[in-house]
């Protein structure tokens, strides 16, 4: 008997400590987050010719102006409380801007014709072509941050410290600093307070194309000649130290240095023990004072820059890639500025996961290795859902922290053959997603109208909405219907669709439940419900006099039909006495009931395929 009181006074110590490092990070906000990317260049964007590797003139390109009342308006009505406008700082173009004085790229270290957005060559201004005027183009989009507040969104942009443009010259810094590399000893490899890695002695010299590639698709071009000036030669994005990158390197990058000598060792001061439980001021105050490298301090400017333009957060490129003291550093800079900053991280590694929270501070990370890989593969029919209730217990003292995603600019639209084939099948996997935890989840702009991206854009490949080139995107031209961004000219499919996300997200941002305890059920009916299958998957989830039981079926093919089993903890925790209770599906309005019995409660389910209910308890 003391061996068992033992562990479940060690167990309750541990959820108690699991919950104070979630408070850690000081994240407060009453409601779920919904996040909704739009990849700017193109959500406005009305041409739909779609000409492989099309300039734009050919293909067109959308605006900040484009996010009209009436855009922001339908964004906002979908359930949305953050937009995060991905694009927005200056990256390197091989359209010719140089009439408005902005230097123009080299095509040969520019990923498509238009750009990778996270190749920044300018990080005090904006994309040139996302302005109907590009020489107000900061000022364009200062009055689209203004617009966006105005209906009550809150605005996201990147920030993507790993890394810069090859050709990276800071023309619209105005905080009068030394440009990145500016001061730099270019004789050596490595110096603390050097923003680049180089390589002495040795120029750049392009990579090999390989698969027939041609930069801008074989288009004639005067800098399109093999040949970048660049020497000595900086080590690659991706973390090349070859005066050559592989063709797969991100040879459109240079490597930011952080004060991580070429060893691997750190050349800069290292938190006390114990700061992964400190609040964003502890952290604050103990740099204050510390001598840190040079490129802190100057992507501490730039972040702190945007947040005076009004930006009320960031997601944060290949965060892992960076040293995690530097994020105690930026972070804590952020929130002394702005304490509700959003800050989102790019963390593919769940051994890191705790670090970057704790120690670095993030608000949130993405959850793809877990969550979103596991739902993806159930999506496609490969994967069971016997395997979600482990991961939801791996991340338990960290689940706030992660967001959940469907869709984000670098994976696969759901629509595509090569995921799903089938925008449907999102939709169980997004009630999972966006109800499983108190945590932000986000849809990529294009989603709620299964979007396939099955066209051939140029740079971009098929399967994914390209980030490289000027080029429309259908179905999502579809609801913006010629500016008038009301789905005027959706399918009727398409339309049930978006319909479905709607009713979904728009509970989800008003559930206090959904911010609440969460009870697993797919086990227990897994052992003791017929019927019930591994494409299945059920929980609940509670706060205050809020109930909700969430069943899903993953099944495309077939619908089913089960008694779900609610078991007597549950009903001990929901104080229910032995009677039947009237459930409410939240998304359409379905009825069911809850007949308790000797303590233990049962639902008849009968779902069809990729049917989900997400009911609700009469009190």
């Amino acid at each position: 008997m003391k061996k068992v009181v033992v562990i479940f006074f060690a167990l309750a110590l541990f959820t108690l400590s699991c919950k104070e490092n979630v408070r850690q990070n000081d994240i407060n906000h009453e409601g779920k987050i919904v996040v909704y990317q739009v990849f700017t260049r193109l959500f406005g964007n009305k041409v739909t010719t779609n000409m492989p590797w099309g300039t734009i003139e050919e293909n067109g390109v959308g605006k900040f102006a484009d996010f009209t009342d009436a855009a922001l308006d339908s964004i906002k009505s979908l359930g949305i409380t953050h937009i995060w406008y991905t694009g927005v700082p200056h990256h390197a173009t091989v359209t010719d801007y140089s009439e408005y004085g902005i230097p123009g790229d080299d095509p040969d270290v520019v990923k498509g014709r238009a750009g990778s957005p996270y190749a920044v060559k300018d990080y005090y201004n904006v994309n040139p072509d996302l302005a109907i005027d590009p020489s107000r183009r900061l000022e364009e989009f200062e009055e689209l941050i203004e617009r966006t507040h105005s209906h009550g969104l809150k605005v996201i942009i990147d920030i993507v410290p790993n890394h810069v443009a090859r050709h990276y010259k800071g023309a619209g810094n105005s905080l009068n600093a030394a440009d990145l590399g500016a001061n730099d000893d270019v004789s050596v490899e490595y110096k603390r307070d050097n923003n680049f890695y180089y390589i002495p002695d040795k120029p750049f010299v392009m990579y090999q194309p390989k698969d027939g590639y041609k930069p801008l698709g074989g288009d004639n071009h005067p800098l399109a000649d093999g040949f970048f000036d660049e020497n000595p030669a900086k080590w690659t994005g991706n973390g090349s130290r070859n005066a050559q990158p592989d063709f797969y390197d991100w040879y459109e990058t240079v490597k930011v240095n952080y004060g991580i000598r070429p060893d691997g060792s750190k050349d800069f001061p290292l938190l006390p023990e114990g700061f992964d439980k400190k609040p964003f001021a502890d952290h604050y105050n103990f740099w204050a004072d510390k001598s840190v490298p040079d490129s802190w301090i100057k992507f501490r400017d730039i972040a702190l820059f945007w947040l005076s333009k009004g930006v009320d957060g960031f997601r944060f490129d290949m965060a892992e890639m960076v040293p995690v003291e530097f994020w105690s550093f930026m972070n804590s800079s952020i929130k002394h500025q702005n304490p509700d900053a959003f800050l989102l991280a790019e963390v593919y590694n769940p051994a890191l996961y705790r670090d970057y929270i704790h120690i670095g501070k993030m608000d949130y990370l993405y959850d793809k290795v877990q969550m979103y890989d596991s739902l993806k593969s159930i999506m496609q029919g490969r994967g069971s859902t016997d395997n979600l209730p482990a991961i939801v217990d791996d991340l338990s003292d960290i689940a706030p922290h992660m967001l959940h995603f469907l869709e984000n600019h670098d994976e696969q639209r759901i629509a595509s053959p090569e995921f799903a084939g089938d925008a449907r099948k999102a939709k169980p996997a997004m009630v999972v997603s966006a109800a499983i935890s108190d945590a932000p989840v986000m849809v990529y702009f294009g989603q709620e109208v299964g979007e396939p991206a099955s066209e051939d854009a140029g740079f971009g490949t098929r399967s994914r909405t390209t980030i490289f080139d000027y080029f429309g995107v259908p179905n999502h031209q579809r609801w913006m219907n010629n500016g008038r961004f009301d789905g005027g000219q959706l399918t009727e499919d398409e339309k049930e669709l978006r319909d479905f996300y709607k009713r979904l997200l728009n509970f989800t941002v008003s559930s206090m439940a959904l911010m609440g305890e969460y009870f697993d059920l797919h086990r227990v009916n897994r052992s003791r419900s017929d019927n019930y299958s591994s494409k299945q998957f059920s929980f609940a989830r509670y706060k205050g006099d809020e109930k909700l039981i969430v069943i899903t079926n993953f099944d495309a093919d077939n619908g089913a039909d089960f008694k779900l089993v609610v078991p007597e903890e549950l009903i001990k925790i929901w104080n229910l006495k032995d009677d039947s209770y009237l459930l409410t599906d939240m998304l359409y309005g379905h009825k069911a009931s809850l007949v308790v019995k000797d303590g233990e409660g049962d639902v008849m389910v009968s779902a069809g395929p990729l049917e989900s209910f997400i009911f609700t308890i009469a009190n």
